[in-house]
Parts: C-alpha cells; structure tokens; sequence
C-alpha cells in the first residue's frame, strides 16, 4: 500500500511528495524500515529498496509483520540529481527532526521522523559522494553502540565503524531517531551517482538475514556467504590526505588489507610527466575508504584505513 508521508505544493501547480511503501502480512507486530534518498546522489539505496519491495511481494506469505520502504526522502534531489534540496542550498541530512512550523524542509524532515518513530529498526541507506567510494559499512554513534553493534553485525557489511560522540551531527536522521528510542542503523556504500550491485545484492541478504532473526522473515536466507564484520571502535582509523594537488592514479579498490608502507596510489602531474606525491600506508590495516574522483588538491581526503 502506497502512502503519502508529506506533501506540498510546489510552484506551476506541482507537488511535493514523499511517499512509501507499507507491506503487511501476517500476526507479528513488529516494524522495519528502509529508509534512502536523503541525498539526491546516493543511488545505491533505490536498487536496495527495489529488491526488498519485488522479493517481499513475491513471498508475501513469509512476512510477518511490516515492512515500510521510503525509497525517496529528497525525491527533489533525486530528480535533479543533487545531493541537497534544489534551489534551498540544503543538505536535508542536517535539519532532523525538523519542525513543524518551519520552512518546507523543515515540515517534511518533521514528519518523517514522526512516522518513522516507534519503529523496531529503521535501516537508513547512504551512498558516499562523488569523491570517495566506500566498502560496505555501518556507522553508529558511541552512545548507541550497546543496543546497535549486535543488529549490525548480521547486515552482512564489511565494517562497523563505532564514531566518537563528538563527531557524530546531531541533526542528522539516525541521531535524531536514536536518542528518541527508535533504533537506526546507518549503511554507507559504494560511490555517488552510480550503483554497485554487487554491494546492494549484499546488503539485501543481510537485511533479509536481520529480518529473519528478528523473526519477521520466515522465508530462507542464503547464510553461507554471510560476513562478520570487522568492528572497529576508538581512535583506530588513519585518515590519508594528499600532499599535493594533482590526478590520483590507482589500481586498488576498498575492502582489502594492506601492509604497512604499501603503495595506494600516486598523484602525478599529465603536463610534466612527473610523479608530484606517493600515498602510501602508515600501518598494516583494512582499507575501507579510497578515492574515487582522480582530481585532487591538497588536503583532499584519498583513503581511510583501520588499523589492525
């Protein structure tokens, strides 16, 4: 059942609309929600959110519970394909839990935290931007980590990255839900604007394999590739910036170990010829933030590793 979650007028008699997709069967009384589309470039959560609505209605009969899937909280951006609100300037990730009597941004960020409230999980999905691409993973807040950390790790991601209290924005959705008692899991993946999926197949087992151990999915759940993942938490993550601007040359991708003082990449000059800076890893440890973008500029963030 579609329904509507807010809506607006826009000029030259159009509307706003955010929507989803409620999906009932069953006795259970317990609720999971999909949530994507915050920003307009993240597209990896519209392929998750296709897969779970076409492979639920196909095997109804083994849900039971709900199951709600808001594939578009920006659905302007999308459109547009950008990753804040059009012709607002505004990152709709930083204006939770909104306000009913503010802007259109505001109401709409009010009332989808009213009506994702009370729910038994809400999984927000994230894409990275253009710039960086990202293994799967899931991001928690340090106060969160004791109720969070176990659900994680049944999502079938690489990495669990436990975050410092102070670095986590207070405006964001899942801060927002979390410190009200409505329990959200933040999944970043992938790289802007594309769709990977061979990342969203695996996030998509690993929300069926949740589902199924919260006892809301009957149905069978391929265990046998499922991966436990690394969890990472306090000050064990070494951020790598460039030394120099310039293109950034590599042939390595995100999700794999790497030895102290092994090459990750170059960043090199195309009119001289010259290799300008060497990235180059401070520690063995587990790669799961590269550069995706080639053109860099000093300071610009290439790669994020764990350290093991």
């Amino acid at each position: 059942m579609i329904k509507t979650v807010f809506s607006t007028g826009l000029p030259i008699d159009e509307r706003l609309m955010i929507r989803k997709n409620v999906i009932r069967n069953g006795n259970g009384n317990k609720r999971i929600c999909i949530v994507t589309g915050t920003h307009g470039d993240e597209l990896e959560g519209q392929m998750v959110c296709y897969e779970i609505a076409r492979l639920v209605q196909a095997q109804l009969e083994m849900l039971d519970g709900e199951i709600d899937i808001y594939p578009a909280l920006n659905p302007l951006g999308i459109d547009a394909i950008q990753r804040g609100i059009p012709n607002f300037d505004l990152d709709m990730n930083r204006i939770f839990p909104g306000n009913v009597n503010g802007t259109m941004a505001e109401k709409a960020a009010y009332y989808i935290v009213e009506d994702l409230r009370g729910a038994d999980l809400v999984i927000d999905i994230h894409s990275s931007n253009l710039y960086l691409r990202e293994t799967p993973q899931v991001r928690i807040n340090v106060l969160d980590e004791a109720r969070l950390v176990p659900m994680a790790q049944h999502l079938n991601v690489d990495f669990v990255w436990i975050h410092d209290a102070a670095t986590v924005l207070e405006a964001t959705l899942a801060h927002s839900l979390n410190s009200t008692g409505t329990p959200c899991l933040v999944v970043e993946m992938g790289v802007g604007e594309r769709i990977n999926h061979k990342m969203c197949s695996r996030l998509v087992t690993g929300i069926f394999n949740l589902m199924s151990i919260m006892d809301v999915w009957k149905g069978h759940v391929d265990t046998s590739a499922l991966i436990s993942p690394m969890v990472c938490k306090g000050d064990k993550v070494e951020f790598l910036n460039a030394a120099t601007s310039g293109v950034f040359i590599t042939d390595l991708k995100c999700g794999i170990v790497v030895a102290e003082g092994e090459l990750i990449g170059e960043i090199v000059e195309p009119l001289t010829g010259k290799v300008l800076s060497r990235v180059v890893s401070p520690c063995e440890g587990f790669l799961f933030t590269i550069r995706a973008y080639p053109i860099v500029y000093e300071g610009s963030l290439m790669a994020r590793i764990y350290r093991l």
